[in-house]
């Protein structure tokens, strides 16, 4: 008989708990994220109510309104902002990322990157417009040394506004480069210029093909939340720096327009899942591309200065 072993006691079946262990995260990602996700798709398909709120009648004129010259620029707009704000966040990601690789300190590295998760997101934000106030700590700094004889207006701009996204974002591009440099084979590089290759062109064609996985996953990290951002183009933008989650946010508390608000969230959400399938899709090519490599080796032996 199954469960019993010949001339023993009778074998005790394994029960598989997996199902229920996982169902309080699977409750917790369908009441929290499943469902407003389901009620922002329905409510892009419904017609604005007169008082605010929606009418229950199928309709496209949320999605043709997103079809607005007005929204196209916002859209064309944030998508700048944030393509600079993350090609700025990874080049100085990578340098801060393999100087803690190469590090003897990488403890107290990573704490420093780690700290400012410490602090809340506005508090961070208001702490630059102290900065770059009129008054603030820079105009005061550049006027003692005799630099100026009036204040600069550095604040509500794009570029402060992609000034201080970069810094919100940072610590989000510098820990998965760390990771991914940190298993790098570093005397691949010493190999690379023992052949004549200088050091510049040794990291460009050895080391960044290999953390290739590690600059997909910085891009992904920092893109999403810079392209739907809010609060930083609120507090330090102005009209020349308006970006979707600003209109998204007018939507729903200016115009009370829900299906207008219900359908750009709607194609942000899309945008920003086709980048994540797309960094996905990336990332599978290159461990793929890996393991077919006869003979590469993840070894970290002679690891040295490079």
């Amino acid at each position: 008989m199954r469960g019993i072993k010949k001339g023993g006691p009778p074998e005790r079946v394994k029960r598989n708990y997996g199902p229920l262990y996982s169902f309080p995260m699977a409750l917790w990602f369908t009441i929290f994220f499943i469902a407003p996700l389901a009620i922002i798709v329905v409510y892009s398909f419904l017609k604005k109510g007169p008082y605010g709120g929606v009418l229950w009648e199928f309709s496209l004129d949320a999605y043709r309104g997103i079809a607005n010259r007005n929204f196209r620029v916002i859209g064309i707009r944030t998508l700048m902002t944030a393509a600079a704000a993350t090609v700025i966040t990874i080049l100085i990601a990578m340098p801060c990322g393999y100087y803690m690789a190469k590090s003897r300190n990488q403890t107290p590295l990573l704490l420093l990157i780690i700290i400012p998760f410490w602090t809340n997101f506005l508090i961070r934000v208001f702490a630059w417009m102290n900065i770059l106030s009129n008054n603030g700590f820079l105009n005061e700094f550049l006027s003692h040394i005799g630099l100026i004889d009036d204040y600069i207006h550095f604040l509500y701009n794009q570029k402060v506004v992609i000034l201080v996204l970069v810094y919100m974002y940072l610590p989000y591009a510098i820990l998965p480069l760390f990771s991914a440099i940190d298993k790098f084979d570093f005397a691949l590089l010493e190999a690379a210029r023992d052949l004549g290759a200088t050091k510049p062109v040794s990291i460009v064609k050895v080391l960044l093909p290999n953390i290739r996985s590690g600059i997909f996953t910085a891009v992904l990290f920092t893109f999403i939340p810079i392209f739907g951002a809010y609060a930083v183009p609120v507090l330090v933008g102005d009209k020349n720096s308006y970006m979707l989650g600003e209109a998204i946010a007018d939507q729903l508390k200016k115009f009370r327009n829900w299906p207008l608000a219900s359908a750009i969230s709607m194609v942000l959400t899309i945008i920003t899942t086709a980048g994540v399938l797309l960094m996905m899709k990336l990332q599978r090519r290159d461990a793929q591309r890996n393991t077919d490599v006869p003979g590469k080796t993840r070894s970290r032996a002679g690891r040295g200065p490079a």
